[in-house]
Formats: structure tokens, C-alpha cells, sequence
């Protein structure tokens, strides 16, 4: 993830106007909506669902213009061909390929496959600060961290995993501080965070670098707040 001055307040301007009242609402988080218990807590930290915004807009968005591209027919001309218009059909063949493997085997996959696409900024790909990319559009253009855990999450999705069990996370790392994403996967047990940064799926308990500001998934978004 790139680390320029640009890209750290490209990125807090973005955030800051998606999340007006961000502060208020870490300090409210505890008497939200709904609180998870302390053995699914993120980076152990409180969360409280929050009512409709327009961050989960945004995330419905996303879902839509993904469904739409995956009933688009198949380029007869991709079957033998490796070139990025390709780009979606071979995701495709590659999650084809890893149905009926071992969970983790999949996850690791998964992960590994989508962190070698390239790294861009929206600005770049699309001409404006924020943008969250289907599948389609971040493996044909790359794209930045957030596109890197959705198009993740959305692999996971078609491979059979919950809705429920998976989250794309924004958070703040500490270490470089710097604005973050990342795709957090909730097990039994534990909660895997899977990462553009590294080729290693680890439990959120080993990154306490990482301060999560919110998460989302279809069914709904969260606010974090420090317990």
C-alpha cells in the first residue's frame, strides 16, 4: 500500500466526509444498535451496528454492479487467452478450481491470487478520490486496498463462505500511519485478516498495529471503539 502525504489525506478526506460524525459515534459505539461479544471483537475492540448510511450504500452499490457483470456471457475469445480483458474469466477458472479444497487451502488461495494484482489509486484508475471497484474492475485495472478486500470477499462469497463471516475492515495502522483495508474473516475461533500488505493470512490477535475504525459486509456495517 502506497504511503505518500497525497494518498494518506486523499484518503482521510474521503473518510471524513463518509463519516461526518465518526468521533461522536466512537464514543457512543458501546450504547449502539447491537454490540458482538468480547470472543468476536475485531482486534478487541468494541462494535456496535449502525443504522443505514452512506457508507453501506456505497457497499450496495458494489454488489450490484458485481452481479450485473457476472451475467455478462463469457468472451468466447478468453478461453485461450491470458491477456487482461481476460482478467474476469480467469478468476473465474481459479475459483472453479478451488471448490471442494479444504477451507484454509482456499482462504490462503485466495488471498495469494488477489494481493499479485497492481497496486493504483482511484485517482488514477478513475479520475476521483474514493471508488470501490467490483472484481471485474480491479482485476482489469488494479486497484487500491479497498478493492484488494472486496474483490476477496467476493471470491470467498462465490466459493461458499458466509456473508456473515466476512467484513472488509477500515482501519488505521499505526506502524505507518497511515489509513488502511483489509478483508477480516470470522472462523469458529478466531478472526483471519487477509491483507494486500502480506502473503500471510494471520489471526487479527498477532496485528495490534492495526486500530479498526469501521467494517461492513452485506448485512450491515459497524462501528469500533476502543473498550
Amino acid at each position: 500500500m502506497q504511503r505518500g502525504v497525497l494518498w494518506r489525506w486523499v484518503f482521510m478526506k474521503s473518510l471524513l466526509r463518509a463519516l461526518p460524525f465518526i468521533g461522536l459515534l466512537i464514543l457512543t459505539a458501546c450504547s449502539s444498535v447491537q454490540t458482538l461479544n468480547s470472543s468476536s471483537q475485531l482486534f478487541e475492540y468494541n462494535e456496535s451496528q449502525q443504522a443505514a448510511s452512506e457508507i453501506f450504500q456505497q457497499w450496495g452499490d458494489v454488489l450490484k454492479r458485481h452481479a450485473e457483470n457476472n451475467l455478462k456471457g463469457e468472451n468466447p475469445a478468453c478461453i485461450q487467452s491470458s491477456s487482461n480483458d481476460c482478467q474476469l474469466h480467469e478468476w473465474k477458472e481459479f475459483l472453479t478450481e478451488l471448490k471442494g479444497k479444504p477451507a484454509m487451502e482456499q482462504i490462503m488461495a485466495v488471498n495469494d491470487y488477489v494481493n499479485q494484482k497492481t497496486y493504483k489509486l482511484d485517482r488514477e484508475n478513475y479520475g476521483m478520490n474514493d471508488y470501490w471497484a467490483t472484481p471485474m474492475e480491479f482485476l482489469y485495472k488494479g486497484g487500491d486496498c479497498e478493492d484488494y478486500a472486496i474483490t476477496k470477499l467476493l471470491s470467498l462469497l462465490q466459493l461458499g463462505f458466509a456473508p456473515d463471516s466476512m467484513r472488509m475492515v477500515v482501519l488505521m495502522d499505526t506502524k505507518l500511519k497511515t489509513p488502511h483495508a483489509a478483508l477480516a474473516l470470522y472462523t469458529n475461533d478466531d478472526i483471519l485478516i487477509l491483507d494486500n500488505q502480506t502473503q500471510d493470512v494471520v489471526s487479527h490477535q498477532r496485528l495490534s498495529h492495526y486500530v479498526p475504525i469501521y467494517s461492513i459486509n452485506e448485512k450491515g456495517w459497524w462501528i469500533h471503539a476502543s473498550n
